[in-house]
């Protein structure tokens, strides 16, 4: 476990993570090298709904600083820049686009023993402001994020959110939407490698009255394969496997449909990383 609770941003992530991460919608074909240097260059490419597109990634990492670059299709360019201790146990990232540099921001995010603390504020003229703070240990935490903009004065979101971790499981409860939705999850590992686990998340939305309860879990079939598997009460039932065919190099193959309405086409992805 890490020295302090993290940021605010990992309360509910672990389970988010296995119920979200690689289940895929598209055909996606991704290569990667690196060079002497210490450069990571990766080329993507993805085919959704007929159409195709792509990006070039590339990443370089130096001491306590880094930089990522994507430049895609549509010649939209996004550069971030990592620096660490500018003071000590801090790091401060920089995030440019173009040609939609309004959108670029620029954040710090401080770490303690018992306590960690984030400020964003946007490039822009009339830049939002977000800010976020927790407070505890590895293995309790709690803590609230809220965002502000400048034009009009007012708050733009308030959350609020606990967890508790230990090492075979993770719980939390997560109140956001400005106290309208409350959601609560709950993982638990079944191997010491954490390659196979049982998932739990209900979320309710109090202005609607709605709730969305999901189920899921991953199991490793052997040292190569990993299945994960998620079900909600909507009736979406979805399906990943992933392999790795050579050493960091992975084939993933998702599937998601209707169990209500079955006669819907099923929706498949796939995607193939390649690494040296």
């Amino acid at each position: 476990m890490s020295k302090g609770p993290g940021l605010f941003t990992d309360i509910g992530k672990k389970a988010k993570d296995l119920l979200t991460r690689d289940y895929l919608s598209d055909h996606k074909f991704s290569v990667s090298t690196y060079s002497e240097s210490g450069v990571a260059l990766t080329t993507s490419t993805v085919k959704k709904g007929g159409y195709s597109s792509g990006d070039v990634a590339a990443q370089y990492a130096y001491k306590n600083t880094s930089t990522d670059l994507k430049v895609d299709t549509d010649s939209n360019i996004s550069a971030t820049f990592t620096v660490a201790d500018i003071i000590p146990s801090s790091k401060t990232i920089a995030n440019l686009k173009y040609p939609n540099y309004e959108s670029g921001k620029l954040e710090f995010q401080y770490f303690h023993p018992h306590a960690s603390l984030t400020a964003a504020v946007g490039l822009n003229q009339t830049p939002p402001l977000d800010f976020s703070i927790t407070f505890g240990t590895p293995i309790f935490a709690l803590g609230a994020e809220a965002g502000y903009e400048t034009t009009s004065g007012k708050l733009t979101k308030y959350t609020a959110g606990i967890t508790v971790t230990k090492p075979d499981s993770s719980a939390s409860v997560i109140l956001g939407d400005k106290g309208d939705t409350i959601k609560a999850s709950y993982i638990h590992y079944l191997d010491e490698l954490k390659r196979s686990a049982a998932v739990g998340e209900i979320t309710r939305k109090f202005s609607t009255n709605q709730n969305t309860f999901t189920v899921g879990g991953s199991c490793a079939v052997d040292s190569l394969t990993q299945v994960k598997v998620k079900l909600d009460n909507h009736g979406t039932l979805a399906a990943t496997l992933q392999h790795q065919v050579i050493r960091k190099s992975l084939v993933t193959i998702s599937s998601e449909f209707d169990t209500k309405s079955l006669d819907k086409t099923p929706k498949f992805g796939v995607s193939l990383a390649l690494k040296p």
